[in-house]
């Protein structure tokens, strides 16, 4: 059985572009990713960043699944401490309803913003996020069949209800592991940024997991950044526009997605710990690529996995998701 990839999309906002125009690159992306055979493409909610237009992701969600015909659509997540769970199920149910099974439903405990972010959404993020379980339930019950056991609320999600939408739980640390693990859903770990605990994710999500109405037996997606080209130099051209970014990140220097740069070197002082953010790449030609993945196969077994592939150039990002397909067939599974 051969591994399934996905792509991750944060509609990057590029220097020189518009957020249009990152609409539309979303739209093209999802396109090529379904003609390619990408099982789905993801959308993640932030707020307060000038880089990312995702941040209406069930609106983002509806645009590209209109767009699109057979491939999956979700949130990878919507951060639901944001949100009440009533309101998720109807906007999910919703999406559900008008393109039956191809919605996904990832769920994140983070806010996708700062203090002044958690501010202006008018929440507690501490209650909320300690509520995170509880929230993940009582959505998991809105989406349950009419009359469902799970659903003592006394409030139904019309339309939610029956639809049943796919939840994940994603996350960066052990807490969403234990979870997904304990309440039997599929789990993702957003390696492609925060890849330092992802072996002992893996491992504590498949120990603890409990076979549920939804899964019998644990699947694991593991997030990772790629970028092929038919060159390695060309893709580590393309590649600098990451570390670009992540320097941002580090610095607290954020701005929008910055072009390539020849020659681009990593300030000494900054190596240690970018090297340490993006130790889930895989950046070359596509046997390069693969040589990566196989190894990130090996140590971690994944079920699937989503790309992320945050270039600069929309020409080359498609060029990158047809290399990078064209190895899956030498992964295994």
């Amino acid at each position: 059985m051969t591994i399934p990839f996905s792509i991750l999309d944060l509609a990057r906002v590029t220097e020189g572009h518009t957020i249009a125009q990152s609409f539309d690159d979303c739209v093209s992306t999802a396109q090529k990713a379904e003609q390619l055979g990408y099982k789905r493409v993801w959308y993640a909610e932030h707020h307060n960043m000038v880089s990312v237009a995702s941040s209406a992701t069930s609106v983002l969600i509806a645009h590209i699944a209109t767009q699109t015909k057979t491939i999956r659509v979700g949130s990878g997540g919507v951060m639901l401490p944001n949100h009440s769970p009533l309101t998720i199920a109807e906007q999910f149910g919703t999406l559900a309803t008008l393109h039956p099974g191809r919605i996904d439903l990832g769920l994140g405990r983070a806010p996708g913003g700062d203090r002044n972010v958690i501010r202006a959404l008018r929440k507690d993020a501490q209650k909320a996020a300690n509520r995170f379980p509880q929230d993940v339930m009582e959505l998991l019950s809105y989406l349950d069949e009419p009359g469902g056991q799970l659903n003592d609320t006394g409030v139904r999600a019309i339309p939610g209800e029956g639809t049943q939408v796919p939840v994940w739980i994603l996350g960066s640390s052990l807490f969403g592991a234990q979870l997904a693990a304990h309440l039997g859903l599929p789990y993702a770990f957003a390696s492609h940024f925060a890849p330092q605990h992802v072996l002992e994710a893996a491992q504590t999500y498949r120990r603890d997991f409990k076979p549920s109405k939804y899964l019998d037996k644990p699947y694991f997606m593991m997030a990772c950044n790629v970028f092929a080209a038919d060159t390695e130099e060309e893709a580590q051209f393309h590649f600098t526009t990451l570390l670009q970014a992540f320097i941002g990140i580090i610095t607290n220097q954020r701005g929008l997605i910055p072009a390539p740069v020849e020659n681009f070197e990593v300030p000494a002082e900054l190596g240690p710990h970018l090297e340490s953010m993006l130790q889930c790449s895989a950046v070359g030609t596509a046997e390069q690529v693969a040589e990566q993945l196989s190894q990130f196969q090996r140590e971690l077994s994944p079920d699937e996995y989503i790309i992320s592939m945050p270039f600069y150039d929309q020409a080359a990002r498609l060029k990158s998701m047809e290399l990078t397909m064209g190895i899956r067939e030498t992964l295994g599974a």
